[in-house]
């Protein structure tokens, strides 16, 4: 595996390797790997030849200064971790590799609005900014991102398609810890009983899945039942609790097509997210989560 800091030097082993005509994917991460990115590359390495992770901790997508220093780094844990599953080549810049006197953002309109970017104004511009450079940098034929951020994938998915950038996105699967808590980075900062208490919203996700494959439809019932669970849970806040359409990701009052059921709440001062992707195949649901 290589790694490398500058935009050159992974523009010529991306060239490289697609002049030995293998098939470029790409996984962009901000570090401190688990299992939820790995599975990713093991995605990406279904389709594709030459696998490409990118680690930057995107300071824009950040609402919340503290939350930027926080975040936790640690590059040869990373690197030793990519290595063994597989990635070819990690591009890790620094903040100036990557913006030197911004002024062109990248946005979306409509799917924003609600979910995380309610929550957070200017964090999706931050994600789709970026990505979009990344993007243009590396040039892959696959990018494969998670299930779990659910917003960010839908809202890439819908600025690829708008935007005409020749790459297929593939949708991972959201990768959970043996109690059924979806993995995150920010885990890490749960305590022993937060950790617990949070294990409502995966229960949330199951209740909401019962009832849908028992027939139920509206918003007005799913959403009351799982609100019922995670309150037990005694979270800090309850964020959201939405079922939005997937493909505009604005609310619906019921099930129809594709869409998502997604969650958010604090324990502790740890803002944790969920979901569950719905889709009707004929008179039934099929339920991801």
């Amino acid at each position: 595996m290589k790694v490398v800091h500058t935009i050159g030097e992974v523009r010529d082993a991306v060239t490289e390797a697609r002049h030995s005509g293998k098939r470029i994917g790409f996984v962009a991460t901000m570090g401190f790997l688990h299992e939820g990115h790995l599975v990713l590359v093991d995605k990406s390495s279904e389709v594709s030849d030459f696998q490409v992770m990118s680690i930057f901790v995107n300071r824009m997508q950040f609402n919340d200064p503290n939350d930027f220093n926080s975040y936790p780094i640690d590059l040869e844990r990373d690197y030793r971790l990519a290595g063994d599953r597989g990635v070819d080549l990690v591009f890790v810049p620094n903040e100036t590799e990557m913006y030197q006197d911004r002024l062109t953002y990248v946005d979306i309109e409509k799917m924003t609005d609600f979910l995380c970017g309610y929550a957070r104004p200017g964090h999706f511009r931050g994600v789709l900014t970026v990505v979009s450079k990344l993007f243009n940098i590396i040039q892959p034929d696959v990018a494969v991102f998670g299930q779990k951020d659910i917003q960010q994938a839908a809202s890439i998915q819908k600025m690829v398609e708008d935007l005409n950038f020749p790459i297929d996105i593939i949708l991972g699967p959201i990768v959970r810890e043996d109690s059924g808590l979806a993995m995150s980075s920010r885990n890490k900062h749960l305590t022993d009983d937060q950790r617990e208490r949070a294990l409502v919203l995966f229960k949330s996700l199951q209740k909401a899945e019962e009832l849908i494959l028992s027939g139920e439809r509206n918003e007005s019932s799913l959403v009351p039942a799982m609100t019922d669970i995670i309150s037990a849970g005694k979270p800090e806040k309850i964020d959201y609790i939405t079922l939005a359409g997937y493909h505009d990701l604005q609310p619906v009052s019921h099930i129809t097509g594709k869409c998502v059921l997604a969650v958010a709440a604090y324990f502790g001062n740890t803002r944790l997210i969920d979901n569950m992707v719905i889709e009707m195949k004929g008179d039934t649901c099929e339920c991801v989560y």
